[in-house]
């Protein structure tokens, strides 16, 4: 069970949410169309939803090293300049998603201390920006992860 978690967690969440989104949205359309109503609520949960889902796709990506990248000087390089390079995109990567997890979990602490509600559902809105500090957390290991496993097979 943990090595699937681990294998398809990204997966499992992201087509759990993608299905909630695709349901508000569905019952938004047919109720706007054959009725005078609107769900005013949906846009406000499918657009957070839809962070969720990047931020997981990120985490994916970088689990599977298929994240988008330019890599023409990168595979012009002799092998041990490729693996210097290797390291300081690692760095960068890291640094940037931690300064993302940090500065989320500022966001967090402020939404929840401000006690700062949405306006649709008036759900206290730290609840959609804590994906921001977790899921950054999580690109951060999987980061971390394909590190060690590449560093470990030299497929730098």
């Amino acid at each position: 069970m943990w090595k699937f978690l681990d294998q398809h967690f990204e997966e499992l969440l992201g087509a759990i949410l993608l299905a909630v989104m695709a349901c508000i949205a569905c019952i938004n359309v047919f109720v706007r169309y054959c009725t005078n109503f609107s769900f005013s609520a949906s846009e406000e949960l499918t657009v957070n939803l839809f962070v969720w889902i990047v931020l997981l796709g990120t985490a994916r990506a970088f689990r599977e090293n298929s994240n988008f990248c330019m890599s023409l000087l990168y595979n012009a390089m002799p092998k041990s300049i490729r693996f210097g390079l290797y390291i300081f995109i690692l760095l960068c990567s890291v640094a940037f998603f931690a300064c993302l997890c940090w500065l989320g979990t500022i966001e967090v602490m402020d939404e929840f201390e401000l006690n700062v509600s949405s306006e649709s559902l008036a759900i206290p809105v730290w609840i959609y920006t804590m994906a921001t500090p977790l899921f950054s957390a999580l690109i951060v290991f999987r980061i971390l992860q394909k590190a060690i496993e590449d560093i470990k097979n030299r497929t730098y």
